[in-house]
């Protein structure tokens, strides 16, 4: 097993080269010139020139590639072209809420997806799946903001039990923290939910159908052992591919949610930095969004191997 993780650890080194290629060239693949950006509509031709030879761009591409990838090697992602300030720091400054609101939604959406599938496929047929498959097409279906402006409405502007917008540290309070992440959270996960919660219910259908699992009932094993312990256990696989592929639904449902709830996270950072092509801050985000979703993919693969062990490729 030991070899098979370290196999796994040194296929992610050439994934995160062609990202981090990738990153670098969205300076090049976006429209407009940065350093026109940053001159300003009153720029002189000879002003524009003077801010591309500060910021590198009139040399070769390799050599600017080279360049950027030594110091993001050792923990420089480069200065914000607008605020002067480190791209570690912003990011820094901005992670916290994103990854609370992250490892919270997919917390939350475990804790309720998992048995909703496993309660359909055991229930296939009757109301109850049916009921449950309904609301994973509705949530499905409707876009986080419309989700988020809706719980918004009714729990914090009508009732007045959830603050609307805004972000408490966890230093300053567990309570206080969760109160802020609730909202945003239910609207996150909603379509995280009925993704996990149909795939789960059709790797079950699949599992139930197996000999053992009719061996467990002739042996009068409780309903509870046999759907959570053997049956879910030999449905995990495709379960478990599902939770790591939405994580891209997190990372790309925070910037949205973000935006709803006024978190200052990196999904309001993200989109700031677009409006004003802070080009250096887009491939510090996008570089780091990339690398936590390499290494949730190597997370993964190694669950694989707990899950089944028969899995060695």
């Amino acid at each position: 097993m030991v070899s098979y993780i370290l196999r796994r650890i040194l296929s992610t080194l050439p994934v995160m080269a062609i990202v981090a290629l990738f990153v670098f060239s969205l300076l090049y693949i976006a429209p407009g010139d940065p350093a026109v950006v940053i001159a300003g509509d009153q720029a002189s031709p000879a002003d524009v020139e003077r801010i591309r030879q500060s910021l590198g761009l009139d040399r070769p591409f390799l050599v600017q590639f080279g360049s950027w990838l030594w110091h993001i090697l050792h923990g420089d992602l480069g200065t914000s072209i607008f605020t002067s300030l480190p791209v570690s720091k912003l990011i820094a400054q901005r992670i916290e809420p994103t990854l609370s609101l992250m490892v919270l939604t997919l917390l939350l959406t475990i804790l309720i997806a998992v048995p909703l599938g496993v309660v359909a496929a055991w229930k296939a047929g009757s109301w109850i799946d049916r009921t449950i498959m309904a609301f994973a097409v509705f949530g499905f279906s409707l876009p986080v903001f419309v989700v988020g402006y809706m719980l918004a409405y009714v729990f914090a502007l009508k009732f007045e039990w959830l603050p609307v917008q805004g972000y408490t540290p966890l230093a300053e309070g567990f309570w206080p923290w969760l109160q802020n992440l609730i909202l945003p959270s239910v609207a996150l996960g909603c379509v995280y939910i009925a993704l996990i919660a149909r795939i789960t219910r059709a790797s079950m259908l699949e599992v139930l159908q197996q000999d053992y699992i009719r061996t467990a009932r002739a042996k009068g094993l409780g309903m509870p052992s046999i759907l959570f312990v053997h049956a879910l256990k030999n449905a995990a696989v495709p379960i478990v591919t599902v939770i790591g592929i939405g994580i891209a639904l997190l990372i790309g449902g925070a910037v949205v949610t973000e935006s709803v709830f006024a978190i200052p996270g990196l999904g309001r950072l993200t989109i700031d930095a677009i409006l004003r092509r802070d080009y250096p801050v887009i491939q510090g985000i996008v570089l780091l969004f990339s690398f936590l979703y390499v290494i949730v993919n190597l997370m993964v693969d190694v669950i694989y191997t707990l899950v089944d062990p028969r899995i060695r490729y």
